[in-house]
C-alpha cells in the first residue's frame, strides 16, 4: 500500500519509507491511500477470537501488502504479550484498561509494534543504524524507550519538557542507558515536538543520520492502536452489549482517538467518539466553532494531555475531507479544568470509590457523566490509558492530608541521566545536530 502526505505536496511512499521517514518531506503526516473494510464474517465471530488473533487480522488489512505474513504475525503476537481488559465500572460504563504493558501506559502497544516493525525493515534492507526521535509529555517516552531498549541498530533520543513530566515516568526513560538518550528541554511539550519535526527538515542532519520518529506522527505508532478498539468491541459483544458503543478518549496529541476513527472506517460499529480535553481545549473549540486555532500548551494536572497543537488533527481533518459537519457527526467533545479534576478526585476519595486507585482517567471523566451527554441505551467505553502510579506526584497530594513527594523522590534517587537543552538558545534555528 502507498501512503500520501496530508499536505499533498510530497510523493507517495511505501510503508517502509513512511515508517523510516516518519514525517513527509512537505511536513505533512502520512496517510494510507486505502482503508480496507473488514469482512462481515470477521465481526460475526470476533467475540470468539483472542486479542492477538483480532489484532493480526486488523494488521493484515493495514500492513499485509508490505510485510510477510509470518513476520507480521510474529510482530503482532510479540507486541501483545499482555491483556487489555474491558472492565465494567457501573451499569453501562466500562473502562478499557490499556495499562497492563511493561510501562503501564497505553502507548506500549504502538511503541512495541513500531520497534519490531522497524527492526524487520532494518534487517530486510541490511541497514546498519537508525536514530529514533520522540517527543514526550510523559508516557510516550517511557513506552518508546522500553519498546526499543536493546534493539540492535536503533538508537532512541527522547525529548521531554523540564519539570513537566512525573518523576516516575521520567525515570522510566532516563535510567535505561544503552541505546536510549534522554534530552531535557527547557520549554513545553510543543517545543519538543517542534524540534523533532524540524530535525526532519534539517538537510545537513539528515545527511549524517538516518532519522525516524516514534511519536504518533509515525504510521507504525498510531495505526496499531486500532487493535484494542476492535478488542473492546469483541469483549462487549461476548456480553451482548456491543450495540450503541460510545468511546470516550482522553486526548492530547490525538493519535489514540485517530486510531479509533480508523477502526470505525474499517467497519467497527462505534456509534460515536467523545474527545476529552483538559484546559488545552483547542480541538473542543474547533468542534464548537469550526475554526482550528492552535495555541501554546498550558501546564495542567493532566500533563500527558498538555498539547496546544495536536499533530493528528491533520489526519482527522484529511480523513473527513475538511468537512466540519462530518467530523462533528462522529466526534463530540468535553473539556475539564484542573479544579474539576481536583473536585472529582477529592469527592470520590471521600466516597471510597476504589476504582480511582486502580486507574486514572486523567480528567475524572467517569464521575462527570452529565457533561458527556450519554444516551440511555449507550454503552460507554472510557479509555483508561494509565494508572495512578504514573501520576502520583501530582495526584496523591490532592487526595491525602500529607505530601509524600519527598519520600518518592528519595526512593527514585539520582539514577537518571539526561542532556539538558535550552530552547531559547536556538529559537530561530533549532536543531538537534549537536546533540
Amino acid at each position: 500500500m502507498k501512503y500520501y502526505s496530508t499536505n499533498k505536496e510530497a510523493p507517495t511512499a511505501t510503508l517502509e519509507e513512511a515508517v523510516v521517514k516518519g514525517l513527509a518531506p512537505d511536513k505533512g503526516l502520512y496517510m494510507p491511500e486505502n482503508i480496507h473494510k473488514l469482512p462481515t464474517a470477521f465481526f460475526d465471530n470476533i467475540e470468539n477470537m483472542s486479542f492477538q488473533e483480532i489484532a493480526f487480522e486488523v494488521a493484515k488489512a493495514f500492513f499485509g501488502d508490505d510485510v510477510e505474513t509470518s513476520a507480521l504475525k510474529d510482530i503482532v503476537y510479540n507486541t501483545l504479550s499482555f491483556d487489555v481488559p474491558a472492565i465494567n465500572i457501573e451499569d453501562n460504563i466500562y473502562s478499557l484498561e490499556l495499562f497492563h504493558g511493561p510501562t503501564l501506559a497505553f502507548k506500549d502497544v504502538g511503541a512495541r509494534f513500531m520497534a519490531r516493525l522497524l527492526q524487520y525493515f532494518i534487517k530486510k534492507e541490511g541497514q546498519k543504524s537508525i536514530t529514533v526521535l520522540v517527543a514526550t509529555s510523559g508516557d510516550t517516552g517511557s513506552a518508546v524507550a522500553n519498546g526499543f531498549l536493546g534493539v540492535e541498530g536503533i538508537h532512541v533520543d527522547v525529548l521531554y519538557p523540564k519539570g513537566k513530566v512525573s518523576k516516575i515516568q521520567e525515570s522510566q526513560f532516563t535510567t535505561l542507558g544503552k541505546n536510549i538518550t534522554a534530552i531535557e528541554i527547557n520549554g513545553v511539550f510543543d517545543d519538543c515536538q517542534t524540534l523533532v519535526k524540524q530535525a526532519f527538515m534539517d538537510e545537513e542532519l539528515n545527511e549524517n543520520k538516518k532519522l525516524t520518529s516514534a511519536n504518533s506522527i509515525n504510521v507504525a505508532r498510531f495505526l496499531p492502536q486500532a487493535f484494542y478498539y476492535f478488542y473492546a468491541y469483541a469483549q462487549l459483544k461476548k456480553q451482548n452489549k456491543a450495540d450503541n458503543m460510545v468511546v470516550c478518549v482522553p486526548s492530547g496529541n490525538f493519535g489514540n482517538i485517530c486510531a479509533g476513527i480508523f477502526a470505525h472506517e474499517m467497519g467497527l460499529p462505534i456509534k460515536r467518539f467523545i474527545a476529552a480535553n483538559n484546559a488545552n481545549d483547542i480541538f473542543y473549540k474547533y468542534l464548537q466553532s469550526g475554526k482550528y486555532e492552535p495555541k501554546p500548551s498550558k501546564q495542567t494536572l493532566a500533563n500527558a494531555m498538555d498539547v496546544g497543537d495536536p499533530s493528528n488533527f491533520a489526519r482527522i481533518y484529511d480523513l473527513f475531507g475538511g468537512c466540519h459537519e462530518k467530523i462533528t457527526s462522529l466526534i463530540s467533545g468535553a473539556t475539564y479544568t484542573d479544579d474539576m479534576i481536583k473536585d472529582t478526585m477529592e469527592r470520590n476519595m471521600i466516597n471510597e470509590i476504589s476504582t480511582l486507585f486502580v486507574m486514572i482517567f486523567t480528567s475524572g471523566l467517569m464521575f462527570v457523566m452529565p457533561i458527556l451527554d450519554i444516551g440511555y441505551n449507550d454503552i460507554l467505553v472510557i479509555i483508561g490509558f494509565g494508572i495512578l502510579l504514573s501520576f502520583m506526584l501530582t495526584i496523591i497530594p490532592i487526595l491525602l492530608s500529607y505530601d509524600i513527594r519527598d519520600e518518592i523522590i528519595e526512593l527514585i534517587g539520582d539514577m537518571d541521566s539526561q542532556i539538558v537543552v535550552d530552547t531559547s538558545v536556538y529559537k530561530n534555528e533549532p536543531t538537534l545536530g549537536n546533540y
